[in-house]
């Protein structure tokens, strides 16, 4: 399995985390004893203390305990810490990012075309881009890349920069939003998003791609969000 080899991370503590996650999915259930060492360094290509570094943090919060002779064991559960959910309305969605007010961390910011494809809707002249990362607890939870109509932009720069954007397209009435739309796609992490999001190389990541267009069917906002996916959940009415 790939690690981050350049990240700021420790491998062991990368390594951790994957542990955690498979006794949170239930993989690795309650009772059940550990993979030698010695196969677990093998998967990851790592040395033997690094994987008992990686054992001695789930040791230290009781959730693994080594058992002199027999082995390592696991004694306790985890719940995952699914708390972000991915709403199938805007207003919801608008609410959803008031109530986290996430720590935003912003990477880049030019002016640039949007990546639209013809059933998006029509181009405005020119986009604002803002690359940012969202962070909850200061535990980063996605990276967006935002394409915002630049004259909707020059409205609130200091707001559009320093806040998320969508509550404000939401409460805006000039351009008001008349058509809203989001798909949402599984992938893997590639080194950029792996890095900003503190997960290791090829992790589960949902993606969504959200687009927003005026009366006059100019795209005013388009949202590439890459969520983390051990953060995301999607709960939704299905018709009868």
């Amino acid at each position: 399995m790939d690690l981050i080899s350049d990240s700021h991370v420790p491998k062991y503590a990368q390594i951790a985390d994957i542990f955690r996650q498979r006794i949170a999915r239930g993989v690795w259930a309650k009772g059940l004893r550990l993979p030698a060492n010695e196969e677990l360094a093998a998967e990851f290509g790592v040395s033997r203390v690094t994987i008992r570094q990686a054992v001695d943090l789930l040791a230290r919060d009781g959730v693994i305990e080594a058992q002199q002779g027999r082995g390592t064991f696991v004694t306790g559960t985890l719940k995952q810490d699914r708390w972000l959910k991915v709403e199938t309305t805007l207003a919801d969605l608008a609410e959803v990012y008031r109530d986290t007010s996430p720590e935003i961390i912003n990477i880049s910011e030019s002016r640039t075309d949007a990546p639209l494809f013809p059933e998006d809707g029509i181009p405005a002249a020119k986009y604002v881009f803002m690359r940012r990362v969202h962070s909850r607890n200061k535990r980063p939870y996605c990276v967006i890349s935002i394409y915002l109509d630049e004259k909707v932009f020059r409205k609130s720069p200091r707001r559009f920069r320093n806040e998320t954007v969508i509550p404000i397209l939401n409460d805006m009435r000039d351009p008001a939003v008349a058509t809203a739309r989001q798909t949402l796609t599984i992938g893997t992490a590639d080194l950029e998003v792996a890095k900003l999001l503190r997960v290791p190389l090829n992790s589960p990541v949902a993606e969504v791609r959200r687009v927003f267009t005026a009366a006059d069917r100019t795209v005013i906002y388009l949202g590439e969000v890459t969520y983390r996916g051990d953060f995301v959940r999607i709960d939704m009415d299905l018709r009868p």
